[in-house]
């Protein structure tokens, strides 16, 4: 099982949004059967198998064993990963295009970025995984408090000059064997937990 798998077809994307079958792969994070899920969702054994059937049909959820029992055979079904992310690809007519109109201080643009790099990690993880070769990725998140607008910018600025001379220095274009990877940098507000009246105040970071 993956720990977390991106969904690129549109069909499955369709299948994973039904409230129904989404609580049941939450549920098959643990293996279980038509039967044992009944309970838990409110429906009959034959509507559960109806779900599992659309579900298994789409790939997001797999058979691990079979159980004889009486004149039945009970299916026991796992979900394919813990969680999953839609890709950009299930809507490729409106999908962002981070080419479009590139702006290093907007925040529509880092979203087509984020788009941008979720279907393509997903796309690889496909690949490894049908491979059985490891994936070399690497990330970091971490977050930082500015004590004004002038140091977010002054960071931003240093942060360009670091990442733009590490660059220059790697950057092997020529290098036989060699293969180019993606760099993403994205700098946020962090969000802000609701306040117990319930007036959000995760917006209204000063710009």
């Amino acid at each position: 099982m993956f720990d977390v798998a991106v969904i690129a077809d549109p069909a499955a994307a369709e299948v994973s949004l039904d409230p129904v079958r989404a609580r049941l792969l939450a549920a098959l994070a643990e293996p279980g059967s038509a039967s044992s899920l009944a309970p838990h969702v409110g429906l009959t054994r034959q509507k559960v198998n109806y779900h599992l059937r659309a579900l298994e049909r789409h790939g997001l959820i797999e058979l691990v064993e079979e159980r004889r029992k009486g004149n039945c055979t009970e299916r026991v079904m796992r979900a394919t990963a813990a969680s999953y992310v839609i890709s950009p690809t299930a809507l490729a007519a409106v999908a962002p295009d981070p080419g479009r109109a590139p702006d290093r201080l907007s925040a529509q643009w880092m979203l087509a970025l984020a788009a941008r790099l979720v279907r393509e990690v997903g796309e690889l993880i496909t690949g490894a995984a049908a491979a059985k070769k490891r994936l070399a990725t690497f990330a970091i998140d971490s977050e930082v408090r500015f004590a004004s607008a002038a140091d977010r910018a002054a960071f931003a600025e240093e942060l360009t000059g670091a990442v733009t001379h590490l660059l220059a220095k790697y950057h092997a274009r020529d290098a036989e064997g060699g293969r180019e990877h993606r760099l993403i940098l994205a700098l946020h507000p962090s969000l802000r937990p609701a306040v117990p009246d319930g007036v959000d105040t995760r917006a209204g970071e000063e710009s």
